[in-house]
């Protein structure tokens, strides 16, 4: 069943249609997981199969046309979108071509993201094939079109967002139980996801993290067998997600002890984030929180790039917290603030909480960090 009720698809559809009357787009055409189930509801696993395409045309008037593969007919009847079309899939020359311009050739101006982030999630060549079938169709940037209408979340959105930071949230107070000197790195990550199951998530696909001696060097790359000694410190940084909407927060932990530089560091990062939340208002910009953060953090930013995003569908959403975009803050963003710091010539460390901008400043919808690095015994 879907995740919400049909008045909120609707909802997210008039205002869509909106928008494209006023920058004359005849419809929008989507391949993508989130954008699909953004407007449809339709939530699956089976994504992580390549094999199949999914489309979802969004027309300027009327009501979405789904285009799927048969397999996923049953699923989309169970959304509010009525009209599907399907094909047997994979079809040895026509996964849904055709089925797809006869939809689109009635459009004189079809919108399709083009932007930052954005992918085409079908074949290349069949792509190709449409277009040139379909000569006289405009094919346009709606990036800023869906942009706009994802950045800012309605009650229901904000309220599935809040549930998974609870949930990761209480998590992440488990952290004592959790982790203990000795342990194996990739044992922690593995206790650590069955505990974000145990309190509500129902899916983590996103767990990275790293520990070191007074910090860490990668964020990124899987956990090893490795073992947390003392005076480690322990970073994990869940994506965990419930009901397709994520939380993105990380928790860092020293191991038996911390030494000096790792507690300074750990000081700066909350006092940037406090600077992030007192800068964050609405009709300010993504660039002034940033430029708020990056001054607390000094010269030592290791040059990671951003230090926020929008959260919300996705794990990282637009709009991004960084010096040149100048995206103005409303009410009902859902944002990270994530400022980052080196330590040194090699260790660094990381800080993340999430929020949602209201008319009075932000709400987290993390339990906040404690102001001092967290020392497990």
């Amino acid at each position: 069943m879907p995740d919400f009720p049909s008045s909120e698809y609707a909802a997210r559809l008039l205002r869509a249609q909106a928008m494209m009357h006023a920058q004359q787009i005849d419809a929008l055409f989507l391949t993508t997981e989130a954008d699909i189930r953004y407007f449809s509801g339709f939530r699956t696993a089976f994504w992580q199969s390549p094999t199949r395409p999914w489309f979802l045309i969004v027309p300027r008037d009327g009501e979405p046309i789904a285009v799927i593969p048969e397999i996923g007919a049953a699923l989309m009847r169970e959304t509010w979108v009525a009209d599907i079309r399907t094909w047997s899939a994979p079809h040895p020359d026509d996964d849904g071509v055709t089925l797809l311009a006869n939809v689109l050739r009635g459009y004189a101006s079809v919108g399709m993201p083009m932007g930052r982030a954005s992918a085409l999630r079908m074949p290349m060549l069949d792509f190709v094939r449409l277009r040139v079938g379909l000569e006289s169709v405009d094919f346009v940037d709606a990036t800023p079109l869906l942009r706009a209408l994802r950045m800012v979340k309605s009650p229901a959105e904000i309220e599935a967002v809040s549930a998974i930071c609870a949930i990761g949230s209480r998590a992440f107070a488990r952290a004592g139980d959790l982790f203990s000197e000795g342990m194996a790195l990739n044992a922690a990550f593995r206790d650590f996801r069955i505990a974000l199951l145990e309190e509500g998530a129902e899916e983590v696909p996103y767990l990275v993290g790293a520990a070191g001696q007074g910090g860490y060097a990668d964020v990124i790359s899987p956990p090893t067998e490795a073992p947390l000694r003392a005076g480690d410190v322990l970073m994990l940084d869940t994506g965990a997600s419930r009901h397709g909407y994520f939380c993105d927060f990380d928790r860092n932990f020293a191991i038996g002890h911390a030494d000096e530089a790792a507690k300074a560091a750990y000081r700066t990062l909350w006092n940037a984030t406090e600077a992030g939340l007192a800068a964050a208002r609405p009709g300010r910009t993504c660039a002034q929180v940033f430029s708020a953060m990056a001054k607390v953090i000094g010269d030592t930013s290791g040059g990671i790039g951003r230090l926020g995003h929008g959260l919300g569908t996705e794990l990282t959403e637009e709009p991004s917290l960084i010096g040149f975009d100048h995206t103005v803050l409303e009410v009902g963003m859902v944002l990270t603030l994530e400022p980052s710091m080196a330590i040194g010539a090699d260790r660094m460390m990381v800080h993340e909480e999430n929020f949602v901008l209201t008319e009075n400043g932000p709400h987290l919808l993390t339990t906040r960090a404690a102001p001092e690095l967290p020392v497990i015994p």
